[in-house]
């Protein structure tokens, strides 16, 4: 409906203030009379704290206040607690100390918080936080899962035996042990996901203000979600909720890392508090490096049972991941719970995955882009291709024999996961043709003559995006014939703003430049789930079109009013209520302007047009997709240059084109600086992180990529009014597996077989 409706390639309304330096960041705010944070972190992996001097830090210049670890004690702050809804094999809860606001006793990573200084200028607080002198001694460190859980190992938490905070399984070990019994080939790997850093463009910060009048704190925050940070907040503070006011204006990128409960969110508004003025932290680049959620670690072992036509018979794999020092509010559910998705596309009718999640000396572990999925993706591709090789058939060949067939759907996985909808050979013949992979050993050859090693990967993905908490949609008719949409779902790059208005212009014809959207308040949102899980267009948006239709509901009791006509009679479309057969028509603007005005309206009849629409929803969708990636590789330095990415995917119904394409090619790029050149890597003697800027820790930039080229086969979600699956993370779920599978074809002509990430120069020369 309308030139700016559902399935229209509209440039983002927000892109306009992004790119001309007017978006609105928490690092742009400056209240009265505020002040400034700074921390001490620790130099230290592991180290028991015997003593604290901030004796100079008080008396530096500017210093309002210095507060340690015993400060938060005898504050009552709460800990930061690990949520995941996760058990033990044996039933038992996992361990979950809590981490403290400041180290008290004992440090446990490079970056851990031991100090906060407070200051007139940000320099001031940096300059006095230098002064502070800890008397530490030095503890052994453990900085990888597997020396974690050594019996030698230092420990990190009393309740935590060999440094494990989970030993978890899903599946049906018995179904895969009789499918491997039975099994004429079995294939094993081992692989080793490599530590990221989130990067974001904005780092974090937080302002905090207090109200002694109302007793009421007002954080503003970048958040993937105020209600949710609200939460955390209260819970940290120890108050109730509805004393806490969150606030989150422009987010520059999240990826899941603006979240969580970190030790700063509640110690700057607490501070304000104590002090009684505005107090904000912003984070440095370096200090990011130390103390945001990093992502991904993961060793995993994996074996594939098949039969003798290469028929898959049942898939296990064993794991340990890294969770860092401390369990953040997921860190616990994202190494396990993609789990779900261990047979992929693929008719594997048993399955079974084990996980131990360990505690290390290293910064916490939580999701990021995919939040587990790609992990897993990255594991089922890698091991179908090595399946092929190992019996000697094409990696296409294998795929086309195993995949779920369309006619197959609803289909329902050997972990239960219910799948609605997809053509997964269809894809998969759409991406070979268009790569052209019947002419690839021609370009071999031609590449060999050059000196270079030429391969071509492919990876099928499957993704969940998940349907999370409700959330809703309040729409409100303005004096000034505008309409707003307050979403609590909250946007850090994603193109909220445009989509939502897309829906609403579809589905109440209001023009698209008349919408207006309101988020990151939670004193001007109803409720709200935030964004997260690549869910906002299915849950927010199914949350529009509740909205819409109670809207057109009303509106044609309203518009039988004031056109004397009976309700029944009245048609909506295009934005216009109308008596059918006639020309008398009133717009949906004009309506709700009428009614704002109205006196003496029937009894029943509504008073306004606003209302309030709620998700309808609560199933998570499955897009899917084809990725292929060809690459050369230069034998003299190892160098890989990429020649072509391309990707056929399954979205369902689209809402902007030229928003979706832009999510898959950033997800794409995410996935393919992990593959070539990203790594979070630690000493391991030390425990520092010896990749702690950016001249150590490298990100792709526009020369490391080719052109990213994106196809469909959209087949409309079953599950929700929209018919979308979610499209935010799937790029990155799927670009791993393609893209390593892509090298190790490069290197499959001199004998390699098995290659971890990152496939930088000097590991792959």
């Amino acid at each position: 409906m309308g030139q700016f409706g559902i399935g229209q390639a509209i440039r983002r309304k927000e892109d306009i203030r992004f790119l001309t330096g007017t978006g609105h960041y928490v690092d742009d705010l400056a209240r009265e009379g505020q002040v400034f944070a700074a921390f001490l972190r620790s130099p230290h992996a592991h180290a028991a704290i015997k003593g604290i001097d901030t004796a100079a830090a008080r008396a530096a210049p500017g210093v309002l206040a210095v507060y340690t670890g015993a400060d938060v004690v005898a504050a009552k702050l709460g800990l930061s607690l690990c949520v995941s809804p996760v058990k033990n094999r044996d039933g038992s809860d996992y361990a979950n100390p809590g981490r403290p606001r400041l180290a008290t006793d004992r440090v446990r990573h490079v970056g851990d918080p031991v100090a906060m200084v407070v200051a007139g200028t940000p320099d001031q607080a940096k300059d006095a936080a230098e002064l502070i002198e800890v008397d530490y001694e030095i503890l052994p460190s453990v900085t990888h899962p597997r020396t974690a859980m050594a019996p030698d190992a230092p420990l990190l938490w009393p309740g935590a035996p060999n440094n494990v905070a989970l030993d978890w399984e899903m599946g049906n070990a018995k179904a895969v042990e009789e499918g491997f019994a039975k099994a004429t080939h079995r294939v094993r790997i081992e692989l080793s996901l490599n530590r990221v850093v989130v990067a974001s463009m904005e780092p974090r910060g937080v302002l905090g203000e207090y109200d002694a009048a109302t007793q009421r704190y007002t954080i503003t925050i970048g958040s993937q979600g105020v209600f949710g940070m609200r939460r955390q907040l209260a819970a940290g503070l120890g108050v109730e909720p509805e004393t806490v006011r969150v606030v989150t204006p422009d987010v520059g990128g999240s990826f899941g890392m603006k979240t969580w409960d970190y030790p700063e969110n509640i110690l700057v508004p607490w501070a304000a508090r104590m002090l009684g003025r505005p107090v904000r932290w912003t984070s440095e680049r370096q200090e990011a490096f130390l103390s945001d959620s990093q992502g991904r670690e993961q060793g995993i072992e994996a074996e594939l049972a098949l039969d003798a036509d290469a028929k898959f018979l049942a898939v296990r794999s064993s794991s340990h991941a890294n969770v860092g020092a401390y369990l953040s509010g997921f860190g616990l559910l994202v190494p396990v719970g993609a789990f779900r998705l261990l047979t992929g596309t693929y008719r594997i009718p048993a399955a079974y995955a084990q996980v131990k999640a360990v505690f290390t000396n290293t910064v916490w572990v939580d999701a990021y882009r995919g939040a587990g999925r790609p992990e897993v993706s990255y594991l089922v591709e890698r091991l179908v291709d090595a399946a092929a090789r190992q019996l000697g058939i094409g990696t296409d060949e294998i795929r086309r024999r195993n995949l779920v067939p369309q006619s197959a759907m609803p289909y329902v996985t050997a972990m239960g996961v219910p799948y609605d909808s997809g053509d997964f050979p269809g894809n998969l013949e759409l991406g070979l043709k268009a790569i052209d992979w019947a002419g690839f050993p021609e370009r071999r050859a031609a590449a060999r003559k050059r000196g270079k090693l030429r391969g071509l990967g492919m990876s099928y993905y499957m993704e969940a995006a998940v349907a999370g908490m409700p959330e809703a949609a309040d729409i409100r008719f303005t004096p000034d014939g505008r309409v707003v949409m307050a979403i609590g779902t909250g946007p850090s790059g994603q193109g909220h703003e445009t989509a939502f208005a897309q829906v609403l212009e579809d589905r109440l014809g209001i023009p698209f430049d008349r919408i207006d959207y309101i988020f990151g308040d939670t004193d001007q949102l109803t409720r709200g789930g935030g964004t997260g899980g690549a869910k906002s267009l299915t849950v927010a948006g199914t949350a529009l079109v509740d909205a819409a239709e109670k809207i057109v509901a009303k509106g044609r009791k309203v518009a039988g009013h004031f056109l004397e006509a009976a309700e029944q009679d009245i048609e909506f479309r295009d934005g216009t209520f109308a008596i059918a057969g006639t020309d008398r028509s009133i717009s949906v603007i004009e309506l709700a302007a009428r009614l704002r005005g109205a006196k003496n309206l029937p009894e029943g009849m509504p008073a306004t047009l606003d209302d309030i629409g709620l998700s309808t929803t609560s199933t998570g969708t499955f897009p899917n997709g084809c990725h292929l990636c060809e690459l050369e590789i230069d034998e003299e330095t190892g160098a890989a240059e990429l020649c072509r990415y391309l990707v056929v995917d399954d979205f369902g119904m689209v809402v902007n084109p030229m928003i979706l394409e832009g999510q898959i090619q950033g997800g794409i790029v995410q996935g393919i600086g992990q593959v070539m050149q990203e790594q979070a890597a630690y000493d391991p003697e030390s425990g520092q992180l010896v990749t702690g800027s950016f001249m150590d820790y490298a990100m792709p930039r526009a020369g490391d990529l080719p052109g990213i080229e994106v196809g469909y086969n959209n087949i409309p979600c079953t599950t929700n009014s929209l018919g979308v699956k979610g499209a935010g993370e799937a790029g990155t779920v799927g670009s791993l597996g393609a893209t390593m599978n892509a090298v190790i074809d490069a290197l499959a002509p001199l004998g390699i077989r098995h290659l971890d990430m990152p496939a930088s120069p000097q590991r792959v020369w």
